[in-house]
């Protein structure tokens, strides 16, 4: 009789606890390197910089200081040509001119200052978009204008506001209705308008008008990803737009 004679394999393993923990700990350290790079890069890309918003507000606030020192001294001329008799009433009312658009440009710089600050120190209140300014501007190319929206947070702005946002045009062409993306007339809207920020960012270019097209409105909606931020949709007059209204 014959016996093949018996194979027994030994498998010997090394166990080294204290490596896999090393291992362990390098990979968390990877992850959280590339959780912070991609929120560095996230606020880039959003545009966020608290700092800028900062030296913007410290900026506004000189500009109304210097404002106001510009309509105290308007005043004092004012108030020595009222006591000069012989002065002629066209410099009176050149300077009741100065005097009105002096206020009215110290008010809008107030009320940007306000806006910025609300943005930097938030309340409690749900958060919530808001398309805060829009600006039309005509170039010197006949049917190119130069426009900029702006949209903001406002109420806890503690985490980022992320979407898309959609422009359109209506007006008349050839006697009918008509509406146009901004995607259609602006190479800086081929690609879909993306928004991610914590504050606000802003979105700008140029559209050139069909020479055919006679603009009525502009419609803005604002499409967040959440399902906590309401959507904004508004539409806005193309006459108030180009005349300085927003």
């Amino acid at each position: 009789m014959n016996y093949k004679p018996l194979e027994t394999r030994i498998l010997i393993t090394i166990q080294r606890p204290g490596l896999w923990a090393l291992n362990f700990l390098l990979m968390l350290c990877a992850v959280a390197l590339i959780c912070w790079l991609a929120f560095a890069y996230g606020q880039r890309v959003a545009g966020y910089d608290k700092n800028e918003a900062i030296a913007y507000i410290e900026d506004l606030e000189q500009q109304i200081v210097d404002l106001k020192l510009k309509f105290t001294e308007s005043q004092h001329q004012a108030a020595m040509l009222e006591r000069n008799s012989t002065i002629d009433g066209g410099a009176s009312e050149q300077l009741k001119i100065s005097l009105a658009e002096a206020q009215a440009e110290s008010l809008e710089l107030k009320k940007e200052l306000t806006f910025y600050k609300s943005i930097i120190t938030p309340g409690d209140t749900k958060r919530s978009l808001l398309i805060q300014t829009i600006q039309l501007k005509a170039d010197a190319n006949v049917g190119d204008y130069q426009y900029n929206i702006m949209v903001s947070q406002r109420g806890r702005n503690d985490s980022f506001a992320r979407g898309d946002i959609e422009v359109t045009l209506s007006g008349i062409e050839a006697g009918q209705p008509k509406e146009i993306k901004l995607s259609e007339v602006s190479k800086e809207a081929k690609k879909p308008i993306r928004f991610s920020f914590k504050y606000f960012q802003k979105f700008g270019g140029i559209l050139t008008l069909p020479a055919t097209f006679q603009p009525e409105f502009m419609r803005v909606k604002v499409k967040p990803r959440s399902s906590k931020i309401d959507p904004v949709d508004e539409q806005f007059s193309w006459a108030d737009l180009t005349a300085g209204g927003e």
